[in-house]
Formats: structure tokens, sequence, C-alpha cells
């Protein structure tokens, strides 16, 4: 007996040794022990931070990869992942986890892409969003019986409705004139939003982001905004009307990515639905307010989509590689993307570094800005754009560029402070020469 004993614990080692690690559910404390097992093997290029606490106290952890972890480089783009923002959504969670492991382990194989990949952009993961709602719902299981189980966080709140509405002030200023790009937070928007929200809000607001993804479960299908509606609720029902952002090829040029290297959404029919080549508009499928993609685009630089990535919002954990196989090449696709358009430097005269002028393309009513450092990136299609860069006290800037289907155009703008236009005096003529012309105004300096 003791014989068939050893050779069954040599068995269960040697399964343990060449089993996927990854390929299961991961409860809290297995979450943070594989983010620090990734960090520990790639100690160079990875960074874990956290941007704050859940209802219970739960980190909200990031893995960063970068060449230089902890510190923006100029002109090198910060794109995010975000999952598990329903906690019973739990796809996102674990493809996110695996996602960190294949980053590091192919950037240590030397894998030229991720290699290249991870040296020129900087690329942040938060595998959980809603850790207390992932804990509810995990203690049920894969065969949840309730459907909406662990969903909220602690305090019943589904985080996906709990950013400011700015919706309502873009459509009032489209219709009455203002911006649709970098609105203001309400004063009071600190009292409306949950912790999880408000360490989100604070996060992508002292980060650049370009580029960004909130990975979610119930369909598969990858959603672009606006998420809300033009339209109004007509008692109590919710009107879907295709309601496009200013950008909006791009958007579906950005969710077509994904969704053509997934392994099966672009084929349309998934769940029930269909949705043609696996792409929709938000606010065509379903009215949402208050939800985190049109806030990102709406008071940041950053474009965000939103990945639906399962049928069921809870997989069972054999079903975890083949999803995995099935994402993997549009994840990494997708991180691509963000090295695209134009991008470059706003400086002055002098070479000084100009943060948060304001970049625009002619025809398209949706302004970026510059970051920090004097950076500023602007995803765009193929084609060739007027571009002016603007900034308070300095002369506009406008250059006509044409943009490829490759590496991303690097146009820098130098502005020249402007030169205060003197009033001039009038002279009174005196009796003596009436009617003789008065000087002519001083013409201002053409800098």
């Amino acid at each position: 007996m003791s014989g068939l004993l050893s050779v069954f614990f040599h068995l269960l080692l040697l399964f343990k040794l060449v089993a996927p690690v990854t390929f299961r559910h991961h409860r809290y404390d297995d979450l943070v022990r594989t983010l620090y097992k990734v960090h520990n093997e790639c100690p160079y290029v990875t960074r874990i931070y956290s941007i704050g606490r859940s209802v219970k106290g739960r980190h909200l952890y990031v893995l960063e990869f970068s060449d230089n972890p902890g510190s923006h480089e100029p002109l090198e783009p910060e794109v995010k992942y975000v999952g598990n923002m329903h906690g019973n959504e739990v796809l996102g969670r674990e493809l996110l986890l695996q996602l960190a492991e294949f980053l590091c382990e192919e950037f240590r194989s030397g894998n030229q892409r991720i290699v290249r990949l991870v040296e020129d952009t900087r690329i942040h993961i938060m595998p959980s969003m809603n850790p207390d709602g992932y804990e509810v719902a995990a203690a049920q299981g894969a065969d949840i019986s309730g459907y909406l189980v662990g969903r909220n966080n602690a305090n019943g709140v589904d985080l996906n409705r709990n950013f400011p509405d700015l919706n309502t002030y873009v459509y009032y200023n489209e219709k009455h004139g203002g911006p649709n790009h970098h609105l203001p937070l309400p004063d009071n928007w600190k009292s409306q939003v949950e912790p999880e929200t408000e360490a989100v809000i604070r996060w992508i607001r002292s980060f650049n982001f370009v580029l960004s993804a909130n990975l979610h479960g119930g369909a598969v299908v990858a959603n672009y905004p606006y998420d809300k509606s033009f339209e109004h609720r007509v008692r109590g029902v919710r009107r879907t009307a295709n309601t496009p952002t200013p950008d909006d090829k791009l958007f579906q040029k950005l969710a077509k990515v994904y969704s053509y290297a997934h392994g099966w959404m672009h084929q349309g029919w998934n769940c029930g639905d269909y949705f043609p080549d696996g792409i929709t508009n938000g606010a065509s499928w379903y009215s949402l307010s208050k939800g985190m993609q049109d806030f990102n685009y709406l008071h940041t630089n950053c474009f965000e989509i939103t990945l639906e990535l399962s049928c069921d919002k809870f997989p069972r954990q054999e079903e975890l590689q083949r999803e995995w196989l099935g994402n993997r090449e549009a994840l990494i696709q997708f991180l691509e993307q963000v090295h695209q358009g134009i991008k470059g430097m706003v400086r002055d005269e002098n070479y000084n570094n100009l943060a948060e002028a304001v970049i625009s393309v002619s025809g398209i009513n949706h302004d970026v800005t510059s970051g920090d450092h004097g950076d500023y990136f602007r995803l765009l299609l193929p084609g060739t754009y007027t571009v002016t860069a603007t900034a308070p006290g300095f002369d506009p800037e406008t250059v006509i560029v044409t943009v490829g289907p490759g590496e991303p155009k690097l146009v820098n703008f130098h502005l020249k402070r402007s030169v205060p236009q003197a009033t001039p005096t009038r002279r009174v003529p005196s009796p003596g020469h009436r009617g003789r012309a008065l000087p002519k105004k001083a013409q201002p300096r053409v800098s």
C-alpha cells in the first residue's frame, strides 16, 4: 500500500508541475499572489500599485508593464485594461491574469513582438475593479442560481451605472453649442460615487491614458460609445437608438480589431444574439447611463470600448483555457492599436514643454490635450488631416498631416507667445489741424 501511495503522490506532484496553474478561478488572495508572482519573475519591466480600496478594504491592484516601470516616458502611450467591474462577470479577471503571465513569459523568452510592445507602451492591467462583488459570486461558484449574485459592490451599487453623467451635458451642448470633450466634473461628484468608482476616476485623471478596454461577460460582442442614447425613456422603457461619437469610424475600427482577432466574436451569432462583425454601438444595443466608457471619452483623452467576452458570466474552470486561446491574440492586437494616428511634443519657442495644450482635428469635433510632459497622442484612421495646437497665451499653429496605416506620424508643435496688441491712443487734432487725417492704426506685429 505504501508503494501505491508513493506512486500516487509522485503523479500528483508531476500533475502540479505540468498543469497550467492559471487556468482556474482566483479568489482575492490568490489573485494578489499571482500578481506578485508575475512581478517577481519580471521585476525590471513590471510594477504593482494600488489605486485605492473597495468598500470592504480590498486593494484595487494594477500591474504595470513598461521598460521603465513607474515613470511616464514622453511619446510612449499609456493603455489600460480593466476587468471584473461586475463582480459576477469573471472571465475578464482570469484573462487579464493570464495576459500578465503571458507578457512576462514572452518578454523573458525574447519574443520580439512582445518585447517591442513592452518597450514602446506603458500597459496597466487591473484584473478586478470589484473584488468584493467577486467574492460573493465566487462563494456561489460557477453554478450560480441567481443571475445577479455578486454583480454590484458591497453597497449594492452597479459600478457601471455610477460614474458622473456627462452625456447629458454633451447632448445639451451639441444642440445649443459647447464642447464635447474634457467636460468638467460636477462639484458634488465625490458624494455621488462609490469608493471603487472614485478610485478609478482619480486613476484615469492621474495618467494620460490613450486607449482602454473594460472586460465584461454575458454576451460576446465589442461595444463602443456612446452607451447612452439621445432618446429619453418613454414610460419607463429605455429606447435604443444608434448614438455615434465624433470618432465613430475610429471606434468601429477598434472594435473590429478585437472582434476579428477573437476566435469567434466576429461571426456575429453568439449567446442567441446577432451583431454584424461582432460589434455594436452601445446605445443601439441598449441605453446605459453613467457608464465608464462614455465617461473616459468625455472627461479624458482616453478612447475606451467595452468587451463582452462570454455567454456565461461565471464560466466553468474547464472552459478557461479555451477562452484564453480565443482571446489571446485579440488582447495583444488591441494593445497595439494605441500606436496609430499622430503623436508629438508641444513646446514653446524656448523648447519648454507645454501641458494641456489642445490638439484639434478639423472635421472631428473632439479634442485631446497634451500631458504633463508636453506630449500628446491622437488616434486617427489613415487619411489627411488639418491639425491645430492651441494654448492660452500662444498663437495657434496648424499643420496638414497624412496618416498612414502603420506607425503613428510624429508631429511636433512649437508655439510662439502671442504679442499683446497695444491699444492706440487717439489724438484729438487741434483746431489748426481740422480736416487733416488722423494717423493710421499701427498693424500688430506678425510673429
